[in-house]
């Protein structure tokens, strides 16, 4: 029960994610600054995570090492550039979208993994998965809440930077899954996480550490995001994942997206109507479909594949 209690909180800790970053902006900052001072927070505590752990293990003698080499760190770099970007996506859909249709919008990563493994692996989806896509496209209509009456204008801009996060997102979960997996969860993360943070002060240079932004009010949202962004997910799926499997930790990281959503509603006071309540069940009805359905066929053997 308590590694289902760590990936629910992991996932609930990315549920936080939208509405810190619309308190940031509604602070003054702009998507360099939240970003930036979240991958700079992000990536320190986690290499103080690496050392920490390094040093216990040496002292428990219960742990051996994996020495990484530079090409291996490299590559984990290289992977680390698509979740920056992710997050540069992202944050800046928030600026032109409400923070649970971008959750929504980020969520699409479930399919669109599926449809790049059906390409690369050249291996057509079943009737469930088509079946899921087609749910996950009613829920996201739903959950947009322009059927609702709405008479906000729908920002294409807000929507296609959303939509872009979650291919992003899709490769980041695609890639990490197939490179260096040898090395210990903390240390792959951190270094992923260090490639993404080149990528980010390239893009967005780190202006916040001298013009006084972190001094303002800057410097709680940063915390706040590196510490449920960066530090707790990786972490806790990294002790909860492999003891109740990956089908299970898919469907258990759909709480992600209400929790987005009641932030939403509660802190950040956006309009939420039943139709966009329904659209939020659905997609997640959407998400769990395809492994409850594996599932199901795997305890009747009599039934027909899907």
């Amino acid at each position: 029960m308590k590694y289902i209690l760590f990936v629910l909180a992991g996932a609930c800790s990315y549920g936080l994610l939208a509405t810190f970053v619309k308190k940031a902006y509604e602070s003054g900052f702009h998507v360099g600054d939240v970003v930036g001072s979240q991958s700079l927070f992000g990536v320190v505590m986690l290499w103080i995570l690496v050392f920490v752990t390094k040093r216990t293990s040496r002292q428990s003698a219960a742990l051996q090492t994996v020495k990484v080499t530079k090409s291996q760190a490299l590559i984990l770099m290289a992977v680390g550039t698509t979740i920056g970007l992710t997050g540069i996506f992202y944050y800046t859909a928030l600026q032109y979208i409400s923070a649970s249709f971008a959750t929504i919008l980020l969520f699409q990563f479930t399919w669109l993994g599926i449809l790049l493994e059906a390409i690369v692996e050249r291996k057509l989806p079943g009737k469930s998965i088509i079946i899921s896509l087609i749910i996950l496209f009613i829920g996201i209509i739903l959950a947009s809440g322009y059927l609702g009456g709405s008479k906000e204008a729908v920002s294409w801009l807000g929507i296609t930077l959303g939509l872009l996060s979650a291919v992003t997102y899709t490769l980041f979960i695609w890639f990490s899954g197939k490179t260096v997996k040898q090395i210990s969860p903390i240390t792959r993360s951190a270094i992923t996480l260090s490639g993404s943070f080149v990528l980010i002060m390239l893009l967005f240079p780190p202006r916040f550490l001298i013009n006084g932004a972190l001094h303002e009010a800057l410097l709680p949202w940063a915390l706040l995001l590196a510490l449920f962004g960066i530090v707790i997910p990786p972490l806790f799926y990294a002790i909860g994942v492999p003891r109740i499997g990956g089908g299970l930790a898919t469907i258990l990281s759909a709480a992600e997206l209400p929790m987005a959503v009641i932030m939403s509603y509660l802190v950040l006071n956006e309009a939420v109507n039943w139709l966009q309540w329904l659209g939020v069940g659905i997609t997640m009805f959407g998400i769990a479909l395809p492994d409850i359905m594996k599932r199901w066929n795997s305890r009747s053997p009599n039934v027909d594949a899907l």
